[in-house]
Parts: structure tokens; C-alpha cells; sequence
């Protein structure tokens, strides 16, 4: 086996990672575990994480907030360019790991480190995401991943390694969901998801809100305010839109806004079910699309779409760091010059209900769409058009004819 001096382990203090600090130093001897733990939203996850990391190995541990960059370059690219993952997922996950692990890269590089470890499974997408982003940053950094070669076959067996090593950790076998959270979202995956006959037992796992029956009785009403697509004011006051998605995960949240229970396709081939809790990213993708209705052009809002299903595809493969991604993201940024407005949605049990929407850039013309008298709408027009468009339909039906085909 390789031996290393010094080891920077993606750290989230969290059962795979607790149990690997001591399980590196056991099996690299003499190694140094440095921690790096990515600060994109878990809140109260974080606290008490560097009197763990310390105890159970670690010779230190960074903690970096990198919750605006979250936001800013990961998250609202994405959202304008209005990825889902198989029309569903908003990829709260996904997009967290690219720059969490370019991050652990400059570590690594600071501390001069001879390899990189994480935690993820070889069941998982995860270790796909770290590992290209590693690969896109220090290609030649030897990554360790213990879930692939470690005795432990199962969380429960995590479980007992911790005990045996007198490793805290705040969850037991009957609550050992694979969990991730950041300001986004919340997933939940394993024990009784693994079913996916079972309904979950919304009551017992949700953590960023309420089940829509739970609700209130009354609807809530918010307002966004976009320029160029990003999203800058919240019912008329002006905020970072990491505020933003925080203010809207608590109303969100409030009106059982953003569940989705799926079984998606993972990279590595199988399927799996996982339930998420979005529920300010569910309202503001519904904000940003209601109003491209409004701004984008027919063939460019169309293409766009198409654009939507590639981008939702390289973010879930961990592919972020690609030339294909970038180039796309140009393509997104130029479509979002007009994206400038406001739209109202009106919350209740669940549901998001368009409640009015006001843009400079409208292409919506009431003159033109009316079903009213107007002076600017020739609707003789229309017979020329079909007849043009219909061209080929009419050709084909009369050679149709001429050979003597029937329907």
C-alpha cells in the first residue's frame, strides 16, 4: 500500500467521514489528516465540527464559508439556465460538489498534502463529482476512497467502528438516513426510502419545513424581482439573493412548498429513490420561468429547453468543469439580458399559483393577443401563412393521390 504523509480528507463530520479519519491514520501510519469542511448553508451541522474532527485524528480542520460563491456562481447559473434533473430533481446536491472539492484542492495545495480523500460510496454520484473536479484542478493528486476498498460493507457497520472507537455521532441504525443538507436543500435517502412501495413518513424526516397537509389554511403571497435573471428583491425589498433563498426556504417551508419524492437514475448505472425538501429553490425556479415567458422569444425560449435538459445532465454527472458546461453558461447569460421583472406567486398547501408578472422587456403584446377589436392584427394574413407552412403536407397528399394511396 502507498503511504502518504499527509492526507486532506473532505470532511462534513457526519458518520463516513467520522469513522475515516481514525481509519486513514490506521492504515496510512504516520499519516497527518488535515479536515476541510465547506460551509454552503448546513447551519447548526457545523457546530462542534472542529472539537470532532480534532479528537478523532485530525490534526486541524478549516471550515470555509463559501455560501455566496454557492449562490452566485453555481446556483443562479443554473437556475437560469433552468436545469432538472429528469423533471425533478434541482440538483442541490450536485451543484454543491464542484466547489467544494476545487476548494479542498487549494487546501491540499497549501498544505502541500500528498493525496485527497472523501467519504462517498462506490454506489454513489458523488464520487464522481469530487474526483472530475479534483481531476479538473490537480490532476496528477492521488485520491483515496475508502468505501471501495475498507472492510465495512454497510452503515450499520460504520456504526459499530465508531463505538468501538468512542466516535460521537448523532444518529443510531434507526435513523441512519443518508442525509445531505446546504442552503438549497435536504436529501434524504436510505433505511425505509429504499422501498419505494413505502410512503414517506414526512413527519419524521422533514427539517426544512412542513408537509402540505400541515400547512396553513390561508395562501401566502410573494413577489420576486429579477434583473438580467438573477433575483435581487424580495416583496419589494432589496436583497443579495442568498438572502433571498433564505428568506424564501422559511416561507417556502411554512406552506409544505418544494417535496419531491423520486426514483432517479444515477451516473453509475442503477436506480435509486430519494426524497428532497427545495422549497425556496422550488419558488424561485417557478419565479425565473414565469417571467422568461414573458422576456425569451419563441425560438429562443424553446431552444433553451433543450439547452435546460444538457445542462441539468452535465451538473447531476459532476461535469461542471467542462468546456461543454462553460459554453453553455454563455449561451444561458446571453438569453438572460432581458430577464428583468417582477413576478407575484401565490403559495398554499403545496402549490405555486402565478398571481401576475410586469416586465420592461414584455414580448407579450394585449394590442396584438386580444380577442377584442384591434387595428393591428390582419387576420387575412393567416390564410397566406398556413398555406405557405402547409406546403409540403399538401404536396405530399397530392403525389398521394397520383399513386393512388388511401388513408
Amino acid at each position: 500500500m502507498t503511504q502518504y504523509k499527509k492526507i486532506v480528507l473532505a470532511y462534513s463530520g457526519g458518520l463516513d467521514t467520522s469513522v475515516i479519519i481514525p481509519w486513514l491514520k490506521e492504515h496510512y501510519e504516520g499519516c497527518e489528516v488535515v479536515a476541510v469542511a465547506a460551509d454552503v448553508g448546513q447551519g447548526a451541522e457545523l457546530s462542534g465540527l472542529e472539537d470532532k474532527a480534532v479528537k478523532t485524528g485530525a490534526s486541524k480542520l478549516y471550515i470555509l464559508d463559501m455560501k455566496e460563491e454557492f449562490v452566485n456562481d453555481y446556483i443562479i447559473p443554473t437556475m437560469q439556465a433552468g436545469a432538472i434533473y429528469e423533471s425533478k430533481y434541482l440538483l442541490g446536491t450536485s451543484f454543491a460538489r464542484p466547489i467544494i472539492a476545487k476548494k479542498i484542492v487549494e487546501i491540499a495545495k497549501k498544505e502541500k498534502a500528498d493525496a485527497i480523500a472523501h467519504g462517498c460510496t462506490g454506489k454513489g454520484n458523488d464520487q464522481v463529482r469530487f474526483e472530475l473536479a479534483i481531476k479538473a484542478f490537480a490532476p496528477n493528486m492521488p485520491i483515496i476512497a475508502p468505501w471501495r476498498t475498507w472492510e465495512m460493507k454497510s452503515r450499520d457497520d460504520e456504526i459499530d467502528y465508531a463505538k468501538k472507537k468512542g466516535i460521537p455521532l448523532n444518529v443510531s441504525r434507526q435513523t441512519s438516513y443518508s442525509k445531505d443538507k446546504n442552503l438549497w436543500h435536504l436529501s434524504h435517502e436510505g433505511l425505509d426510502l429504499e422501498d419505494p412501495a413505502n410512503e414517506p413518513d414526512y413527519d419524521k424526516i422533514l427539517e426544512m419545513g412542513v408537509s402540505p397537509e400541515k400547512a396553513p389554511d390561508q395562501p401566502a403571497y410573494v413577489t420576486l424581482t429579477f434583473e438580467k435573471g438573477v433575483p435581487t428583491a424580495l416583496n419589494g425589498q432589496k436583497m443579495t439573493a442568498l438572502q433571498i433563498i433564505t428568506e424564501l426556504n422559511k416561507i417556502g417551508g411554512a406552506n409544505g412548498i418544494g417535496l419531491i419524492d423520486m426514483v432517479e437514475n444515477r451516473l453509475v448505472g442503477m436506480k435509486s429513490r430519494g426524497v428532497y425538501e427545495t422549497p425556496g429553490g422550488t419558488i424561485l425556479y417557478a419565479a425565473h420561468d414565469l417571467l422568461e415567458t414573458l422576456c425569451l422569444d419563441r425560438d429562443t425560449q424553446h431552444y433553451k429547453q433543450q439547452v435546460a435538459l444538457k445542462f441539468a445532465e452535465l451538473v447531476y454527472y459532476g461535469q461542471w468543469f467542462t468546456p461543454l458546461r462553460e459554453a453553455l453558461s454563455a449561451f444561458v447569460s446571453t438569453t438572460q439580458q432581458t430577464v428583468t421583472g417582477q413576478v407575484k406567486l401565490k403559495l398554499y398547501k403545496g402549490n405555486i399559483i402565478p398571481a401576475g408578472m410586469t416586465s420592461p422587456y414584455s414580448l407579450y403584446s394585449e394590442q396584438i393577443a386580444t380577442f377584442g377589436e384591434d387595428d393591428v392584427y390582419d387576420q387575412m394574413d393567416s390564410q397566406g401563412f398556413i398555406n405557405l407552412f402547409g406546403l409540403p403536407i399538401k404536396v405530399k397528399a397530392m403525389l398521394d393521390e397520383t399513386l393512388g394511396k388511401s388513408l
